[in-house]
């Protein structure tokens, strides 16, 4: 697992190469604030390549942030990112990995009839109740969750995953009240407490898409502050005297700022956004879709481009997300290493200051 000592020596190695602040404090050791993501693409051989030759070539240019999750590619991305962590030049206590739990996954491949594949893979084992699923996809019960610790665990082939996200928890307001739902994650907290305890988890916290980024009116809003508190009655509940909740994870991008310009959260001081709720709150928060999926590497508005620095319109969107106040890494999906050349670069300039980059939305 990730250690401070061996991320900082991880920094010490890579720094001179970069701008100020690529490098960024994360618990008792630091992260590079550019990470890569392993979600498009379809589950073949030809693509877990690709991805495997990605994940090596960021972890030896100075990139120790990994993102992935049990249902990306029918859990192919999990396993090989457990590959390149493996054969990079790189010790293991240096990188960061991230998974995440909630959607029911394949296995290597789509199966005919999906439907018919969760109900005898999970709901007739006993692994899944009925009752529990969402969509018929989604399940974040507490025994369910163990079970995919434990393959992601097998996946990845590390002893402790390093930051285990609930995932898209808001999937489950489809099918039931904001309360219920509030009590179904601290549920899957003191579970996850647990795993920490155990040792096979260093840290978890919610990867989400729309939850904290949309107003509270909205069918898909989850309040941050609401499930804060559920994580540290959870480990309470626990027997412990600190909570394992240490991050979120939200899209951010030019085109998706709302993480920062919507106040959906309240406080002390009134309605805050989720980055500046997560800051306050001492929460890691890392970013998803920094460049949309592949859009903002084409086109981004002149205006916000001319502000930021980069050879490409896809480091200057990674800039953009890596520069809002109180984020510590930004993702970015790359399964070839020439993508991963141009986002590890982006890191060779300085992000804006604070006070540039309010006046992008002057």
């Amino acid at each position: 697992m990730a250690t401070g000592r061996g991320t900082w020596d991880y920094r010490d190695r890579f720094s001179d190469e970069f701008g100020r602040t690529h490098f960024r404090r994360y618990a008792d050791g630091v992260v590079s604030s550019i990470g890569v993501g392993t979600y498009l693409g379809d589950p073949t051989d030809e693509v877990d390549e690709g991805y495997r030759d990605a994940v090596v070539a960021a972890l030896e240019s100075g990139v120790n942030v990994v993102d992935t999750a049990i249902n990306y590619r029918c859990q192919r991305s999990e396993r090989v990112v457990g590959e390149a962590v493996s054969e990079a030049d790189t010790d293991r206590d240096a990188v960061l990995v991230a998974t995440k739990g909630g959607f029911v996954p394949f296995d290597g491949e789509r199966p005919a009839t999906p439907g018919e594949y969760v109900r005898e893979e999970y709901v007739e084992p006993g692994l899944i109740d009925r009752d529990d699923l969402a969509r018929g996809s989604h399940c974040i019960a507490p025994d369910y969750l163990d079970d995919q610790v434990d393959r992601s665990l097998s996946n990845l082939d590390t002893e402790t995953i390093d930051l285990y996200y609930v995932h898209n928890p808001e999937t489950q307001l489809a099918e039931r009240p904001r309360d219920e739902v509030y009590d179904r994650l601290e549920a899957a907290f003191r579970r996850l407490e647990e795993r920490v305890d155990a040792g096979d988890l260093k840290a978890y916290g919610v990867a989400t898409w729309d939850a904290f980024r949309v107003p509270p009116d909205h069918e898909s809003y989850l309040s941050l502050p609401a499930v804060v508190s559920r994580a540290r009655s959870a480990a309470e509940d626990a027997g412990n005297e600190t909570t394992g909740f240490a991050a979120v994870q939200l899209p951010f991008n030019v085109v998706m700022a709302d993480a920062f310009t919507v106040a959906a959260h309240d406080s002390p001081d009134g309605r805050q956004s989720a980055l500046r709720f997560a800051n306050e709150a001492g929460l890691n928060v890392f970013t998803s879709a920094s460049i949309a999926q592949g859009q903002l590497a084409r086109d981004i508005p002149d205006d916000v481009a001319a502000k930021l620095s980069g050879d490409t319109t896809a480091q200057r969107a990674i800039n953009f997300a890596r520069s809002a106040p109180g984020v510590t890494c930004s993702l970015v999906g790359a399964s070839s290493v020439e993508h991963v050349e141009e986002n590890v670069a982006a890191g060779t300039f300085d992000p804006l200051g604070a006070d540039a980059f309010d006046a992008v939305f002057e």
